[in-house]
């Protein structure tokens, strides 16, 4: 059999698809191909550019036979920008993926005995993202805006995203449009010169308000004022028009210098019936209706009636414990980032909170993760921990820590699964009972997912 070369035009059935949106098929001699925008079930003319021992990567030049599961027409977006990994496949295939993905995570961990439901979601795949960065380059005609292609800084240009609301791509438009008539020049990486690198856009989706953050290599931006003045015209409901400075030569998007240039330093957002207040730099999930859904099923899983101590790790700007408060007689929350403690210590009064504190801790640091507040005010014993960790998960020493406190419920909230899965085992060698999995798609036609799940310690 001839070797397989770069180049090669071959006929394949692609019979899997990973998390990344790659179908998978195989070659004569066995090689696995990996074929962006293929479907499991589609027979595809694919050329091969990329060959190595153990795999290959192939462009599909044509479909064939289109799979029973694909779903053309999601995003007029070009398929260079990677964003949307499942956008050629059907939203309820997509779902199952996810849940097997989940599955795979806690088989891979030793758990397979653990039930993982079906995910859960609002339904909606379009327009649900209230944050957009997008890298800002010239071309012949002037600005433009859009996505890097994968695994490139080259921007792909795109202003309809279809994860993104529409007046994103309007308010692009018109930035893109006012600077090029400007003659300001965009921010080239290789040489350090240039103005413009991003625009950075946040929404409130239960107030309406909007937020415009251009980042820029300078410490102005040409005729401030007068962009101002021709963005409100069009757009009366911006609250907020804030410059980023950023001169740094590295590929972080945003720089730690904002400035205000109208409005307020911050929007408002309206979720599970509180309010929030949103700066630049504040963590804020992605997907408003989803997050709701997720925080309700969260805070159904503390089993919490009215009394008991809340404890939220890796707390934030507090929206997970404050959405829970009326749950607990107290809810204390513990996070790392001090200007995050103030931004939940100020939502805390937007919302007339009294029975939640919050305090700055690292929850990497188990032994001293309840210091400030033990030193305040005495023991702790929480009744419910509830842990939202970065994608890495937790830090073993926390788990131990808590395990070792005999906290009796757990609700492990997770972007993760791999991870999720690796410290629900630790867990249950520590005392725990894991209950059912839930996945939840924050982040539909992307291959992420989250899960939630609650922990239980045993009686005996």
């Amino acid at each position: 059999m001839p070797d397989l070369q770069k180049g090669a035009e071959l006929l394949l059935e692609v019979t899997d698809l990973n998390n990344l949106g790659c179908g998978v098929a195989h070659a004569p001699d066995g090689r696995a191909v990996f074929l962006a925008g293929a479907v499991a079930g589609d027979t595809v003319k694919a050329m091969m550019i990329k060959v190595n021992k153990t795999f290959a990567v192939g462009k599909v030049l044509a479909v064939v036979t289109p799979s029973a599961h694909r779903a053309d027409g999601y995003c007029g977006a070009p398929a260079s920008c990677g964003g949307c990994v499942y956008r050629y496949l059907t939203y309820e295939k997509e779902l199952e993926l996810k849940r097997e993905l989940v599955l795979q995570m806690f088989r891979k961990a030793g758990l397979a005995d653990v039930t993982v439901e079906v995910v859960q979601t609002t339904g909606v795949t379009k327009g649900y993202r209230n944050k957009a960065e997008y890298p800002i380059t010239g071309g012949k005609n002037g600005l433009f805006g859009g996505f890097y292609a994968q695994k490139t800084h080259k921007v792909v240009p795109c202003n309809d995203c279809s994860l993104l609301p529409t007046v994103f791509g309007e308010i692009l438009d018109t930035f893109c449009t006012f600077y090029t008539e400007c003659g300001v020049l965009p921010y080239d990486e290789e040489t350090g010169k240039g103005v413009i690198r991003h625009l950075y856009l946040r929404q409130g989706v239960g107030t309406g308000e909007l937020m415009v953050c251009p980042v820029i290599n300078s410490k102005f931006l040409p005729k401030e004022k007068e962009f101002v003045d021709a963005l409100l015209q069009k757009f009366p409901q911006v609250t907020s028009v804030m410059i980023n400075e950023n001169t740094r030569r590295t590929n972080v998007v945003l720089g730690e210098r904002y400035r205000t240039l109208y409005g307020k330093p911050y929007i408002e957002d309206v979720l599970c019936g509180k309010r929030f207040r949103i700066a630049p730099a504040s963590f804020y999930q992605v997907n408003h209706d989803a997050a709701e859904l997720l925080y309700r099923l969260a805070a159904a899983r503390t089993g919490l009636d009215g009394k008991g101590l809340l404890l939220d790790l890796y707390c934030g700007a507090g929206t997970i414990g404050l959405s829970m408060a009326e749950r607990a007689t107290e809810v204390i929350g513990i996070e790392i980032v001090p200007a995050a403690v103030e931004c939940a210590n100020v939502n805390k009064a937007l919302n007339g909170i009294e029975n939640a504190h919050f305090y700055c801790g690292d929850a990497a640091n188990a032994e001293g993760l309840l210091a400030p507040v033990e030193a305040e005010r005495g023991p702790l014993r929480p009744d419910v921990v509830i842990l939202d960790p970065p994608r890495k998960g937790c830090d073993r020493q926390l788990l131990e820590f808590l395990a070792a406190r005999k906290v009796p419920r757990i609700v492990y909230v997770s972007c993760g699964p791999d991870t999720l899965a690796r410290d629900c085992a630790i867990l249950r060698a520590r005392g725990y009972e894991i209950g059912a999995v839930t996945p939840v798609d924050l982040f539909p036609r992307t291959g992420h997912v989250e899960s939630l799940v609650c922990l239980t310690r045993n009686k005996a």
